[in-house]
């Protein structure tokens, strides 16, 4: 759970990220920022900010911070009811960003500061994407991502996102952030 002050201060550090990356905002999106700490209240270590463009039936493009060494939790997008998961591309803005996906291991995953999440962060295959670099992720794939040294502004695009649908290696993952005065949702 976040506190109000926890909630904005992550806001107006990820327009800092998104500033440094030359993503220019409206008032309106700077305000719609989502701040995910996946329930555990360990925002520095896991978690995500987020903003949405668009997201239909159909597409769905959205803008991800990861602050210094933040981590989203390993999960996967599975079919539902015949319709497959969230197929998606991660393109790298600025900085680095860690992608680990289900697969060979061929680096030791990233863990410092994780000890307590590491059982629950298993896919070992790493792809590490720079600015300009961008990898796709097929339905069902297991994947968790994490910011290098100076943390990492990277756009999403996608089919329509489900994000209630996530299934999360970690049972105590809960993917929309509660607040000390009420819930907010993406």
């Amino acid at each position: 759970m976040l506190t109000l002050a926890e909630l904005g201060h992550a806001k107006q550090r990820a327009l800092g990220f998104y500033q440094q990356a030359g993503i220019v905002l409206t008032a309106a999106e700077k305000d719609a920022i989502e701040v995910a700490d996946f329930g555990l209240s360990d925002l520095d270590a896991i978690g995500l900010e987020v903003l949405t463009y668009v997201n239909t039936a159909r597409v769905c493009a959205k803008e991800l911070v990861l602050f210094p060494g933040q981590t989203c939790p390993e999960h996967r997008h599975p079919t539902r009811n015949g319709v497959p998961g969230k197929e998606e591309t991660f393109r790298c803005r600025w900085g680095k960003v860690y992608l680990y996906v289900a697969g060979a291991a061929n680096a030791t995953p990233h863990l410092q500061g994780l000890d307590k999440y590491a059982a629950h962060l298993v896919a070992a295959h790493e792809i590490v994407l720079l600015p300009g670099e961008q990898y796709t992720l097929m339905p069902d794939t297991l994947h968790w991502f994490r910011g290098g040294a100076e943390g990492a502004v990277v756009s999403e695009f996608s089919t329509r996102s489900t994000d209630e649908a996530d299934l999360f290696t970690d049972p105590a993952i809960n993917r929309f952030t509660k607040v000390a005065e009420g819930e907010v949702g993406a």
